[in-house]
C-alpha cells in the first residue's frame, strides 16, 4: 500500500498516436501519486484482499475440519462419518474451479468484474453453510458443495486481475497485487486455527461453516455497495487519483473493456506459456501443502486437531509477512530502475519457487522423530514463507504483458494450471497408503520441489515484462493529460 513517505514521482511514458502513419510516438512525463495514504484504490485493493481471503477461508477450513467430521474421538457430540476418501474430498473444489476460468476472464472484460464477484462470492457462501446438511448425505454431498464452490471460486482470479488492471498503478503494482494475492495465505492463517478451535469446542465442527458462509454474505453487501470496476465509474474518486491512476497505466480505464481477444497470439506467446508453466509448478506444491499439511501433521508429528490447525497455519502466516517484504523490495528495484520490469519479475519468483524446492528437498530426506520436529516445522515454514515472492513475480506478470487482457490471460493459465491443483493432493492418495510412514510422504515433498524447480527455470528462460504487440489496449495520450487537473502532474521532461 501507499504512504506518504513513498510519494516518489516517477516517470511515466505517454504515448501519443500519429493517426497519419499509425504510429505511435512517445514522450515522458513526470506524475506525483496523491497527497494521501488512503485513497479510492487502495479501498478496492482492500476488498479485493478480503474477496480472497474469506474465499480461501472457505476452500480451507474442509482441510482441519474434515479431520474433526471423521475422527469421534475430537469432540463426541457430534455427528462424524465414516469416510475413507478424503484427499478425493479435497481435491473435489478444483473439479468445479477449472471450469469457468477462461469465460470469467472474457466476461469480466467485456462487462466488468464487479457484479460477477458479487453473485459468485453470494452462491459461494450459500453452499458453504450447506455442507453440513449435505454431509449426511454421504460423502457426495460434501462433494458436491465443494464443486459448486470451485465454479463460483473459478470467477476470483480472473475478475481481481481484470480489476487491478484499472486500479493498480503500475509503480505501485508489486504491493498492491501481493497485497491483494496475500489475502489468500491470510485467508489459510485465519481458517486453520479458527476452524481447529471451533471443531473441538462446543460449537463443533458444523459452526465453522456457518461462520464462513456468513463472512462471506456480509462481502457481498459491502461490495455492491462501495466497489466499482475502474476509477472511471466510480463516483467519489478526486480529478487527482483518477489521473494518477490512468497517466500510470498509460490506458484508458473506462474504454479497454471492448477490445477484441487476439487468441492466436495469445497462445503463441512464449511469455505466457512461461507463466502458464510456472503457474502448474506453483499450485502443484501450493495446493499438496495446504490440502495436506493437517493429515501429515496429525498422522506423522502426532498433533492433536487444536494444535493441528494452528501449526498448519504458521507457514501461511510467514507467508502473508513476506509478501509485503518481497512487493516492496520487488517495487524498489524496478521503480529505481535497478533492474528492468521482467527482471524484477523474475528474480522475485526465483526466490518464490527455488527456496521452498531447496527446503522441501532437506524435508523430504529428514527423519521425523521426535527430535527433529522442530527442524521438521521450521522447513515447512520456510518453504510456505518464501513462497511469498511469486506474488510479485509470475502473478502480476499477467498484467505486465497484457493490460487489455490480464483477465483471459489469468483465467487461461489459472484453469489449466488447477489441473496440477487436483493431481497433487491425488497422488497423495495414491502414494501415501500408510499416513503414519514418513517414507512415502517424503515422496510427496521430493516431487513437489522437482515440479517448483522446473517451472521457475522456464519462467526465468522465457518469461518477460514488457507489454506485448498484441495488447490491443488504448493508449492514454498526451492530448488526453491536457484535459485533466494539472494538480499531479508536472509538465517536466526527463
Amino acid at each position: 500500500m501507499t504512504s506518504p513517505s513513498d510519494r516518489e514521482t516517477v516517470a511515466i511514458k505517454i504515448e501519443k498516436i500519429d493517426k497519419g502513419r499509425d504510429r505511435r510516438r512517445s514522450s515522458v512525463r513526470i506524475i506525483t501519486p496523491p497527497d494521501t495514504c488512503c485513497g479510492v484504490r487502495h479501498v478496492q485493493v482492500l476488498f479485493l484482499a478480503l474477496l480472497l481471503c474469506i474465499g480461501y477461508g472457505m476452500r480451507v477450513n474442509l482441510s482441519v475440519g474434515i479431520v474433526a467430521m471423521t475422527d469421534p474421538t475430537i469432540n463426541p457430540g457430534f455427528k462424524t462419518y465414516d469416510w475413507h476418501d478424503e484427499s478425493i474430498i479435497l481435491s473435489s473444489f478444483f473439479w468445479g474451479y477449472i471450469l469457468p476460468q477462461v469465460i470469467a476472464g472474457q466476461v469480466s472484460t467485456k462487462y466488468g468484474a464487479r457484479w460477477f464477484l458479487v453473485g459468485t462470492m453470494a452462491i459461494c457462501s450459500l453452499f458453504t453453510t450447506l455442507i453440513p446438511v449435505m454431509a449426511d448425505l454421504g460423502s457426495w454431498g460434501v462433494m458436491f458443495c465443494r464443486i459448486i464452490q470451485g465454479v463460483t471460486q473459478g470467477f476470483f482470479y480472473p475478475c481481481v486481475h481484470t480489476m487491478l488492471t484499472k486500479w493498480a498503478p503500475i509503480p505501485e503494482r508489486s504491493r498492491l497485487g501481493a497485497f491483494v494475492f496475500a489475502g489468500g495465505p491470510l485467508g489459510s492463517v485465519i481458517a486453520m486455527p479458527v476452524t481447529g478451535w471451533i471443531s473441538g469446542s462446543s460449537y463443533g465442527w458444523p459452526f465453522a461453516f456457518y461462520v464462513y458462509g456468513l463472512v462471506g454474505f456480509l462481502w457481498v453487501i459491502a461490495f455492491a455497495i462501495f466497489g466499482a470496476n475502474s476509477p472511471a465509474e466510480h463516483t467519489s474518486i478526486s480529478p487527482e487519483e483518477k489521473l494518477y491512476i490512468e497517466t500510470s497505466l498509460g490506458v484508458k480505464t473506462d474504454h479497454s473493456e471492448k477490445a477484441p481477444t487476439p487468441w492466436r497470439a495469445i497462445f503463441t506467446s512464449l511469455p505466457v506459456w512461461a507463466i502458464l508453466v510456472t503457474h502448474c509448478a506453483q499450485n502443484w506444491g501450493f495446493w499438496t501443502l495446504l490440502t495436506e499439511m493437517p493429515t501429515y501433521m496429525k498422522n506423522v508429528m502426532n498433533f492433536d486437531i487444536k494444535s493441528n490447525g494452528l501449526l498448519s497455519a504458521c507457514p501461511y502466516f510467514t507467508m502473508w509477512v513476506m509478501s509485503f517484504v518481497f512487493s516492496g523490495f520487488t517495487d524498489f528495484i524496478i521503480n529505481k530502475e535497478c533492474v528492468s520490469i521482467g527482471t524484477g519479475r523474475k528474480i522475485a519468483n526465483s526466490i518464490g519457487l527455488y527456496t521452498p524446492a531447496l527446503a522441501l528437498i532437506i524435508l523430504g530426506f529428514f527423519g521425523h522423530g521426535l527430535d527433529t520436529t522442530g527442524m521438521v516445522i521450521a522447513l515447512l515454514i520456510i518453504a510456505v514463507g518464501s513462497n511469498a515472492a511469486h506474488m510479485c513475480g509470475y502473478q502480476v506478470n499477467h498484467l505486465d504483458l497484457s493490460p487489455t487482457h490480464a483477465g483471459t490471460l489469468m483465467g487461461i493459465t489459472n484453469g489449466f494450471s488447477n489441473i496440477f491443483s487436483i493431481l497433487g493432493p491425488l497422488l497423495v492418495h495414491y502414494v501415501v497408503k500408510d499416513k503414519h510412514d514418513p517414507e512415502q510422504w517424503k515422496m510427496v515433498f521430493l516431487i513437489a520441489g522437482g515440479f517448483y524447480i522446473f517451472g521457475n527455470t522456464l519462467y526465468v528462460m522465457f518469461g518477460s515484462g514488457d507489454i506485448q504487440p498484441w495488447d490491443t489496449c488504448e493508449a492514454i495520450t498526451e492530448e488526453d493529460i491536457e484535459k485533466k487537473p494539472e494538480k499531479s502532474v508536472e509538465k517536466t521532461k526527463l
